[in-house]
Formats: structure tokens, C-alpha cells, sequence
């Protein structure tokens, strides 16, 4: 698992989560996978143990990954029950960068969320077509 930490102020432990979510949501990685023990994922990212340890929890707390007592970590059967919560912690950080780039751009939230709907109506049309 290619995991990529920068010295951009976010913590270590919540690049991790974030990547890792990414790649749970997105369908990169499936239920029933097994996550990377802590100890090995650490000293590839070479971060201390516990930063990871801290992130799986977080994880874990969201309800996209789950411990198995002796057999490691493993990406939940169905991350789509996820909390409301942990939804809303799951995309935030992605609605926080559409919204600075289109202010960036001179694009108000009442246009972005307008051209949100417009895609959304696309895409579903696609996967109705795809099926």
C-alpha cells in the first residue's frame, strides 16, 4: 500500500487516515482486506508505531476498518454503514478543497452547487447506462 506523507501541517496520523479512507470508499481497497500490520506499515513510512496505531483506530472508530484479535486489521465487510459522522468526516476534507479552488475561480457556492447536481445527474445517468 503506497502511502504518501508531505510537511504540509496536517498530522501524520490523519494523512494516513486519509488515504486510507480514500482508497477504502473509492474501491481500491475491498472488505475483507488485510491491512498492513502497524509495526510494518511504520517503519515503511518510517513514523513512529504509535501514529499509526492511532490512525487504524481512528479507522476502526469510523467504521471502516475492524481488529481481529491475533490476525491483524481488515477493511470492514460493508464501509458503506459507516456513521453519519464518519461520512461527513470522510468527505469534508474534499468539499474544503472544491470550495477554496472555486473561490479561487470567482465560482460562488450557489453556482458550485448547482454545477454538483448538474455532474451528479450525469454520473447517475452513466452508471444507468453501464448497468
Amino acid at each position: 500500500m503506497q502511502i504518501h506523507l508531505s510537511d504540509d501541517g496536517v498530522p501524520l496520523y490523519q494523512q494516513v487516515v486519509q488515504q486510507i479512507r480514500h482508497r477504502i470508499l473509492s474501491g481500491q481497497l475491498s472488505g475483507g482486506d488485510e491491512m498492513p500490520a502497524i509495526r510494518t506499515l511504520a517503519e515503511r513510512l518510517r513514523v513512529n508505531p504509535n501514529t499509526i496505531a492511532r490512525a487504524y483506530r481512528e479507522l476502526e472508530q469510523a467504521g471502516l476498518v475492524e481488529k481481529r484479535r491475533t490476525r491483524g486489521t481488515f477493511v470492514s465487510a460493508s464501509p458503506t454503514s459507516m456513521s453519519a459522522k464518519g461520512k461527513r468526516e470522510a468527505i469534508e476534507p474534499a468539499i474544503d478543497q472544491l470550495l477554496v479552488l472555486s473561490q479561487g475561480l470567482g465560482v460562488d457556492a450557489k453556482e458550485l452547487s448547482q454545477w454538483i447536481l448538474r455532474r451528479d445527474e450525469e454520473l447517475q445517468r452513466k452508471r444507468g447506462e453501464s448497468s
